[in-house]
């Protein structure tokens, strides 16, 4: 693939699995996978990557891969997706520095953007997010962009990446970030300037009470965007014993939601999951949830296939309001239920059941109107 194979190493398939191979059910039978030399992605839907740099949090790189303690219990789940096609292309190598790392991920990432591929990004600290835009970049993408996090990591006066790395992502010049989200951030960890700030930048941030009581909510917001990062500090400890964040967060099945919904949305096509430390987990706990989040993206890219054109007008039930003395034209997708709203210059953007409902209240939708300003 065009020079990827000089950033990669293979994967260590038969250390992953101790016992006498895989059952022609599981996902190591049905993904092509990087041992000898690199698979053909030509015809592949998703195409997973991993990464061990961990030195932006001020964690020592570990030997062993982090990503490689995912793929072990990934491997073992069933595949039940027979419509989404998989490739593993390995672990990239790490850098001599931390910026050279930065470059590498920023090579293969651009690289399977560019093939049209939805790539997925495992392990490393969440400052990998930077690299994952940097690939964006690196194509000229005017992009959407999402984190889940319980904290926001635009903290400057933090020497740590892991910690600021949001500053050049969302200040660098030039910028390509069209617009962020930030799904789940505890409120604690969070100086309320900060929010202040974002707010002013029209930037969206829903704290996690928020985002738990509606999760289908988050549904929308995540069906607009093209990068997601997802730190797993979000998840509580309880359900994920390596997320030493913070003992409140979200649960493992609302962290499986969430993933679903990325998924399932036809604009993603990077999701990092970040933040997972072998030596923190407990009886692989965290690497067993972050497998069957990933299990839930491939279940979500599954009904992606799913869903009609919004050129294919039949495929929706078709709702005109007005409110406000704004009219406005709101389309249900037969298929998924999912609904989209019309912006006055006839565009539209994703939104929910609730928008409409306050919109045929002659309500203005918080949604809608955040995306007026944004324009």
């Amino acid at each position: 693939m065009y020079g990827l194979q000089d950033f990669l190493t293979p994967v260590p398939v038969n250390e992953l699995n101790e016992d006498n191979g895989y059952t022609d059910g599981q996902l190591a039978k049905h993904i092509s996978i990087y041992v000898n030399e690199l698979p053909d992605i030509t015809n592949t839907d998703i195409v997973l990557v991993g990464i061990n740099e961990t030195r932006g949090s001020g964690t020592i790189n570990n030997s062993q891969h982090t990503a490689n303690h995912i793929r072990k219990q990934f491997y073992q789940l069933h595949y039940w997706h027979t419509g989404v096609s998989i490739a593993d292309i390995g672990n990239i190598k790490l850098g001599a520095t931390l910026n050279d790392s930065y470059a590498a991920v920023k090579t293969v990432v651009a690289e399977l953007l560019r093939l049209k591929k939805t790539v997925v990004i495992l392990g490393g600290s969440h400052d990998i997010t930077l690299a994952q835009y940097l690939a964006y970049k690196e194509l000229q993408l005017v992009i959407e962009a999402t984190c889940i996090d319980a904290s926001i990591n635009l903290k400057g006066e933090n020497p740590l990446r892991s910690e600021n790395f949001l500053l050049e992502m969302l200040t660098g010049e030039p910028n390509l970030v069209r617009h962020y989200n930030h799904i789940g951030f505890q409120s604690y960890f969070v100086h309320p300037r900060m929010l202040e700030t974002m707010d002013k930048l029209r930037f969206d941030c829903f704290r996690l009470g928020t985002a738990k009581e509606n999760l289908e909510e988050m549904e929308p917001v995540i069906r607009g965007t093209h990068l997601l990062s997802f730190d797993i500090s979000a998840i509580k400890y309880s359900d994920s014993p390596a997320s030493s964040e913070s003992p409140n967060g979200f649960t493992g099945e609302e962290a499986c939601i969430l993933a679903r919904y990325a998924g399932m949305s036809s604009k993603v096509n990077s999701f990092g999951i970040y933040g997972y430390l072998p030596q923190q987990d407990i009886k692989d706990l965290s690497a067993k949830q972050i497998a069957q989040m990933l299990w839930y993206f491939i279940d979500g890219k599954n009904r992606s296939k799913q869903e009609a054109s919004m050129e294919e007008r039949h495929h929706f039930n078709e709702y005109h309001t007005s409110f406000n003395q704004v009219e406005s034209v709101f389309l249900q997708s037969k298929k998924t239920n999912r609904w989209w709203m019309q912006l006055p210059n006839k565009k539209f953007i994703a939104c929910s059941y609730t928008d409409y409902i306050n919109a045929s209240h002659n309500e203005i939708p918080e949604r809608w109107l955040r995306a007026q300003e944004r324009e």
